[in-house]
């Protein structure tokens, strides 16, 4: 049973819509096939294999959610680079739920433990034994990540003072734009997100 003060990581929830990409190692079978759609491929780059999910279903250019799929189409050199897995994150911006006032689309990859931004200096990621060293990963030059508001021991208070941060000066993700909705809290040890949000969710807090 994980500890309960242990370090969280509060980031800001950007209302989009879920995406991945998934990249894997190609098979014989995906390598000899006249169909990439039917197999919900987007391309093979030398001996990778590359799709792109929404939610619930793998996409393509020509069966797409809010072309998403076209864009990792449009920059597979760059996000193979990513590496073999399935790499989690929102897709968000023009178009797509609150817009944020933004002419463009972008995506922003959850995992701010593992990644840095294109241009930002690597840290060392913590290990349950010292004499691993472990260093973040550079993303690629067209990824974004999620903003980080807090990252410290459990404290509900800071939470709190995230959603208040939020709600006073705007998102952090698009400057500016200030309608932003909420918060994701993960707990490291657990493993396990949390969201609250700005609107719609006070009847659900516990009452003092």
């Amino acid at each position: 049973m994980p500890r309960l003060l242990r370090e969280v990581i509060i980031s800001e929830k950007i209302d989009g819509t879920n995406a991945s990409i998934m990249i894997s190692k190609t098979t014989v079978d995906e390598k000899g096939s006249e169909s990439w759609d039917s197999q919900g491929i987007i391309a093979i780059v030398g001996d990778l294999t590359i799709r792109a999910g929404s939610r619930n279903r793998w996409i393509t250019p020509n069966d797409d959610n809010f072309e998403f799929a076209a864009w990792v189409n449009q920059n597979r050199d760059e996000l193979i680079n990513l590496g073999v897995g399935q790499h989690f994150g929102e897709w968000w911006g023009e178009s797509i739920q609150r817009k944020y006032g933004m002419k463009e689309k972008r995506f922003s990859l959850f995992n701010t433990q593992r990644w840095v931004l294109h241009g930002t200096e690597p840290k060392q990621i913590p290990t349950a034994d010292p004499s691993i060293v472990k260093m973040q990963e550079v993303l690629p030059e067209c990824c974004h990540l999620v903003p980080v508001l807090y990252q410290g021991p459990f404290d509900t208070y800071k939470a709190e003072q995230c959603l208040e941060l939020l709600k006073t000066n705007g998102s952090v993700a698009a400057p500016g734009f200030m309608k932003p909705e909420g918060i994701i809290l993960f707990h490291v040890a657990g493993n396990i997100s949390f969201k609250a949000t700005l609107e719609g969710d006070e009847h659900k807090r516990i009452k003092q």
